[in-house]
């Protein structure tokens, strides 16, 4: 699928969320009715066929592409988020990212064992989040079929982090 209409509606935001950091906005796709649909469409069209049980959306563009994906497939959605965000019972993640230190949490019914997952997320740039959230599904007996991205900082090398680590990547644009 041709990502130039997807590709169009990001916008850099420099010196976000600090100095020297150049953030790729996608929040106008999703104000865009043919970008998101777009967008969506392009990870459909990819997930279809792969005998998933359920999309597992990072925080918090992630949810925002995983639910609508997860709908159109027929399947279950499920979030990984921030530290404290969840209010029932947890297993949590820490790891670095390229600005700082975080920790990631998931409820323990996220996933059932054996179940097929694909982790989304809108960007992929050290790897570090991806990781965390790919390491607790895996915890929780998940089989990880592909870690998908809207956007690759490829300068990063996030996508050799997850490789390396046995994980398909699919990122349609890079940067």
């Amino acid at each position: 699928m041709n990502t130039d209409v997807i590709e169009s509606l990001i916008r850099d935001v420099p010196d976000f969320p600090k100095p020297g950091i150049v953030f790729k906005d996608i929040t106008p796709i999703f104000q865009d009715p043919a970008g998101l649909k777009a967008t969506v469409d392009l990870f459909v069209e990819r997930m279809r066929g792969m005998k998933i049980d359920k999309v597992i959306g990072i925080e918090s563009r992630g949810f925002l592409l995983g639910a609508p994906i997860a709908y159109q497939l027929g399947v279950g959605c499920g979030l990984v988020r921030k530290k404290g965000k969840l209010p029932w019972t947890t297993i949590e993640r820490s790891y670095s990212l390229e600005y700082g230190e975080a920790t990631l949490e998931a409820h323990i019914d996220l996933v059932r064992p054996g179940d097929r997952v694909v982790v989304v997320d809108d960007l992929l740039a050290t790897g570090g989040t991806a990781d965390a959230a790919i390491a607790l599904c895996k915890e929780l007996g998940a089989e990880i079929v592909e870690a998908s991205f809207l956007i690759e900082l490829g300068f990063l090398d996030g996508r050799a982090k997850l490789e390396a680590s046995g994980v398909t990547v699919f990122a349609p644009i890079v940067f």
